[in-house]
């Protein structure tokens, strides 16, 4: 692996982990340096945070608290 593409992935601990969890991005970071774009990508779906993943976690919340207020509603009643 290129020595500056190390120092990129030192100094974000959260593509040091998506690395670790997948190591075949050693592999293709070996043989092109210029996939580091394509990694980052990749991780962020892997941790769940592109947009739709977020708007996804969001409204499961929103549904959830629905959900606790028509039963704390029900309880009342």
């Amino acid at each position: 692996m290129d020595a500056s593409t190390y120092q990129y992935l030192l100094s974000k601990p959260e593509l040091l982990h998506f690395i670790r969890q997948e190591p075949v991005w050693y592999r293709y970071l070996s043989r092109d340096p210029d996939s580091l774009a394509l990694m980052e990508k990749e991780a962020k779906i892997f941790f769940g945070k592109t947009v739709s993943q977020r708007l996804g976690k969001m409204n499961r919340q929103v549904q959830m608290v629905h959900m606790l207020l028509q039963l704390a509603n029900a309880m009342k009643d």
